[in-house]
């Protein structure tokens, strides 16, 4: 993805080396720390966690991050969360990238055409996918993501991360939609369509590779934006049910005893802002090493 001259931008730009090591050390931490952890996530200790004064105890070498209120090791915890809301975030993003992307190229390639006759029926193709992608923006992405998961009721990380995906692609299909018109312009491209090879034939071997590197820019801020929408559906109770921990409930959990108990809100609080962070420089410096009118 990257040649040479990618790859000395990228490493030359500190910021988006430090969210790619921000992103990795998050990464190690969720995969190994559940095992680190000298507690279980989900077993409470009535012996070690509670103070003399009968509240949680604070950060200590039996609790590196403390206690919660029910005496649950929080770095477990949070190691455990941060599994969950790794794998929605992933999962959501694959499921945006892959509609964002059928979307955007089909739209971009039919711009200003309409599509091959389907029996008695032709359609302005780019014309019906965008008007779709306006109406789905007209709602505010997080209140339709929450409408869905109440309708759902009992949600999982599955219909988590299916209903995030499926109302996330629509940023993804505008840029691409964007980027394919140029591609489509490309000699080669003119050529190709010319020589009568299928359309499905040019948007797979011919738009496709060229707007991967834009895709994968896109996807990778888009992770960072379904961490915060995963996190805002667990702190507003519609998210995944407890005990399964979850940053956002962490934080919802930790929030009425922010004076006594700080470590409650900061633990996953600094979580999902080192997340945001990392992944949003990573996406810029991806983009900035990409960008071929960088010198």
């Amino acid at each position: 993805m990257l040649d040479a001259r990618g790859r000395a931008r990228f490493v030359r730009n500190r910021a988006a080396v430090a969210g790619a090591a921000v992103v990795a050390a998050l990464v190690l931490f969720a995969l190994v720390g559940p095992a680190l952890a000298r507690h279980d996530a989900y077993t409470s200790d009535f012996v070690n966690g509670v103070s003399p004064t009968g509240m949680p105890v604070g950060p200590s070498a039996g609790f590196p991050l403390g206690a919660d209120t029910i005496f649950r090791d929080v770095f477990a915890r949070l190691a455990a969360a941060g599994r969950i809301s790794l794998v929605i975030a992933a999962a959501s993003t694959a499921i945006a990238s892959v509609i964002g992307a059928s979307v955007g190229i089909v739209a971009g390639y039919y711009e200003g055409e309409r599509a091959p006759r389907l029996g008695w029926l032709r359609l302005d193709v780019d014309g019906a996918l965008m008007r779709l992608v306006d109406v789905l923006l007209a709602f505010p992405f997080l209140l339709l993501v929450m409408a869905i998961g109440a309708a759902l009721q009992r949600t999982t990380a599955v219909t988590i991360f299916v209903v995030l995906g499926i109302t996330g692609w629509l940023g993804i299909a505008r840029v691409l939609r964007s980027k394919t018109m140029q591609v489509r312009a490309l000699d080669y491209v003119v050529a190709s369509r010319a020589l009568g090879q299928p359309p499905a034939t040019i948007m797979l071997k011919h738009v496709l590779p060229n707007v991967a590197g834009t895709l994968v820019v896109l996807a990778t801020v888009q992770v960072a934006q379904m961490i915060v929408a995963d996190s805002i559906l667990s702190y507003l109770g519609v998210g995944i049910a407890p005990p399964t921990p979850t940053w956002g409930r962490m934080l919802f959990e930790g929030q009425p005893y922010y004076a006594t108990a700080p470590w409650l809100v900061a633990a996953p609080g600094v979580a999902i802002l080192l997340a945001v962070w990392g992944f949003n420089m990573l996406g810029e410096g991806l983009r900035d090493a990409l960008d071929p009118r960088e010198a």
